[in-house]
Order: C-alpha cells, then structure tokens, then sequence
C-alpha cells in the first residue's frame, strides 16, 4: 500500500478517535450544558411565605408562595427557566400579586437549595408535586389555576398541562424542541441524537385545548422568535400570541416586563 494512503488513513482515524472522545465527553457532560442552577437557599423576604412539598420520587423541595390580597382570586404555577433560582423571579412574581394573582415561585430539584439533580423526567416530577401542593394542599380549584412557563420552564408546564389542565396557560420564549434550540447553536453537532432530556414541546401543544398565551421577543438571540411562533401555531386550543419587540431572551421587557405582565392577567380567571 503506498505510503500516501497510509498516511491518510493514520489522519482519517485520529479524526475519528478526536470525534468519538469529543461526542462522548459531550454525551456524559450534556446535563451541565443545560441546567444553570443557582443552588443557594434564597431567604424569603418579608411578605413571600417560604413552603415545602413532596415529589413523587420523595424529594421535599422549597418554593415561594407569594400571595395577593384577594385569597379566592387566581392562582399562578410559575416554571422557571434553567438558570438562577426563584429570589430571580420575585419580581415578576410581586407584580402579579399587585394585581391580584397569587403566585407559586418553583424552584426545581438542585435549585434553591433544593436536593436533586435535574432532568427532564425530575423537573416534571418537581411541577407535578407543585399541582398537588396548590390543590391538594391549599385546595386551589383547577379553575383558577393558570400555568406560566419561561423558557425550559414552557415546555415542563406544557407536560403538566397535558396530564393536568389549567384555567389557562401562558409560555414565555417557549422552543419547539430542545433539540430544535440545540441545532440553531451547534449546527455542526448531531444535537438530535445526542440529546437525553428532549422536552418535545410542538407534540405536546397538539393535545392542549385550554386557552394559551405565547410571549416571546421579537430579537431572541437564545430561542429564536421564529421557534415561539411554532409552538403556537401547534396549539390545539384558542391561542393568543405576544410578540415583544426588540427584546432579547434575558431583557427585562421580556422577563418583568408589562407585556408578560398583562398576558399572565388577562389569561387569570
């Protein structure tokens, strides 16, 4: 064999070893590329009352219930994004309250203090028992429950939404997919095939028929606006959808901002 050819054998397998190790170590390490948690325990400030409750696979897991001044008004389950932790979301949290929706910070499994590593099959363990909190505990009808998703946090409440409806639903930056998301930013990489956690949001859409809000911003560099708009085209009920204009994924126009503000209201029975 001549040696050109054995040269260019001995680089084609060392691309290939380089290749194999690289997928490998992306595989193992691919949690860690998608959760972002803010593990510190966030002490309550005055007004916002600290809870517990359990998951099905017996973890107890700390929340936030931040109340407003009317107890028979609506209630919000808000699902967070996959970075910080719920003093981030007090904000917007405080707002609806002054509106008069009271609003259940979670914070999932190695959130906030938290125990747990998250996952996709986790997180929805972790809104699931959040549900059974607010209606088994607090016994909150499931007619002035409304969930409120962002980001990641969209496609867990669309899961619960399924198996559990709400009054309403309202995704912020929602994406098709995981691996949808993971394609605009690694299109070089198998993201499709890679991928554990999937979170198919669009699918799921296709069996909700409660009424859905989908807020997005027109600039999201993180979940493209074009992503948003598909999974409320994919929605198998009423839809209303919010485009914020000039806003990024993490912009406090998107994030606290009036726009999300009157939608999370006007979707509140």
């Amino acid at each position: 064999m001549p040696g050109w050819v054995l040269s260019v054998l001995r680089g084609s397998l060392v691309v290939i070893v380089v290749v194999a190790v690289l997928l490998a170590v992306l595989w193992a390490a691919q949690r860690r590329l998608i959760y972002f948690p803010d593990a510190s325990t966030p002490a309550a400030p005055p007004g916002v009352r600290a809870v517990t409750y359990a998951t099905s696979d017996e973890l107890r897991l700390g929340a936030w219930l931040v109340p407003a001044a009317r107890a028979d008004g609506p209630v919000v389950l808000f699902a967070p994004g996959n970075a910080g932790n719920r003093a981030h979301r007090l904000p917007l949290a405080r707002a609806l309250a002054e509106r008069g929706v009271t609003v259940l910070l979670v914070d999932y499994r190695g959130y906030g203090g938290n125990p747990g590593n998250p996952t996709e099959e986790g997180l929805a363990r972790d809104v699931a028992g959040a549900h059974a909190y607010l209606t088994s505990t607090l016994r909150v009808p499931p007619e002035r429950l409304v969930y409120v998703g962002e980001s990641l946090g969209a496609a867990v409440v669309a899961r619960l939404a399924v198996a559990r409806p709400p009054a309403g639903l309202v995704l912020r930056s929602p994406f098709t997919s995981l691996a949808d998301v993971g394609a605009r930013h690694y299109p070089v990489l198998p993201v499709g095939l890679l991928l554990r956690d999937r979170f198919p949001v669009s699918s799921l859409m296709a069996r909700i028929e409660v009424p859905t809000t989908v807020v997005y911003g027109a600039a999201d560099t993180i979940v493209p606006a074009e992503l948003s708009r598909q999974v409320a085209a994919a929605a198998g009920g009423p839809v209303r959808r919010v485009e914020v204009a000039g806003a990024n994924h993490n912009d406090v126009e998107l994030a606290t901002g009036p726009a999300l503000v009157e939608a999370v209201v006007a979707a509140s029975p």
